[in-house]
């Protein structure tokens, strides 16, 4: 769903994708996303982060590995992501679009989302 706050990034800021490219980067100890996909690249100003999903799977798969399980947790008060927006689930969502890239299976892939229940700095809205 659309939130007036957004997120401020060079690409699109797609929090989930950015966390599962550093997590499988980080697995074949390769660059975090920030070294292969700099923010001062013209080229990449407002990309999709899905480019990013797409070479983190081209190198993983390249060295022989595949995803076992992927687990992301969002931790945000807002916008609320486990609802309905336009006839589908937002977590639904997510979680099909982490599959396809990752060329798994449902049951591989696990987004879920808490809040700090209005604490802290993340709480503070």
């Amino acid at each position: 769903p659309e939130y007036e706050k957004g997120c401020v990034a060079h690409s699109d800021g797609d929090v989930v994708y950015h966390s599962v490219v550093d997590a499988i980067l980080g697995a074949l100890s390769m660059p975090d996303i920030g070294q292969l996909f700099p923010d001062n690249d013209p080229r990449l100003k407002g990309s999709n982060s899905e480019i990013f999903m797409e070479e983190a799977y081209k190198r993983m798969t390249e060295r022989g590995y595949a995803i076992g399980n992927c687990d992301v947790t969002l931790i945000l008060q807002r916008p609320k992501v486990n609802i309905e927006h336009n006839g589908k689930h937002v977590k639904d969502t997510m979680t099909a679009n982490c599959v396809r890239l990752l060329r798994t299976s449902p049951g591989q892939v696990n987004v879920k989302a808490r809040t700090h229940e209005k604490l802290d700095s993340v709480g503070e809205c």
